[in-house]
């Protein structure tokens, strides 16, 4: 059983950078796609980001391209977001999710516990 750990939130300035980080323990994470998740006070859980097994490939919606970036560390088994230009409207808990491939992002297999990142304006 695979357990996922967030850590690296916490509270930035507006225009500012944060890096989070998502390790494992239990199992390597190489056989998972790994994604990142957002869930704001009174809104739907929404994908941030998501990367493949490779590493290769990474997939993000429209409005978070270009500022966020994941990454995966197959050696350090753990996945990285690195947040740039951040906006008052990026707080939110944001949660690390790890998916087989049989395995859609609708239902991860595995779900972190979640890092609190607020933006102050």
């Amino acid at each position: 059983q695979v357990q996922l750990i967030e850590s690296g939130g916490g509270l930035v300035q507006a225009g500012g950078s944060l890096r989070l980080s998502c390790t494992a323990s239990g199992r390597t994470l190489s056989n998972f796609r790994m994604g990142w998740f957002r869930q704001a006070p009174g809104k739907e859980r929404e994908r941030v980001a998501t990367i493949s097994l490779s590493g290769r490939f990474a997939d993000y919606p429209d409005s978070l391209r270009g500022r966020f970036t994941i990454s995966r560390d197959s050696a350090k088994n753990a996945v990285y977001l690195q947040m740039n230009s951040l906006k008052p409207e990026d707080t939110a808990v944001y949660y690390c999710a790890a998916a087989q491939v049989t395995s859609s992002w609708s239902n991860p297999d595995v779900w972190g516990q979640g890092t609190q990142v607020t933006v102050s304006s």
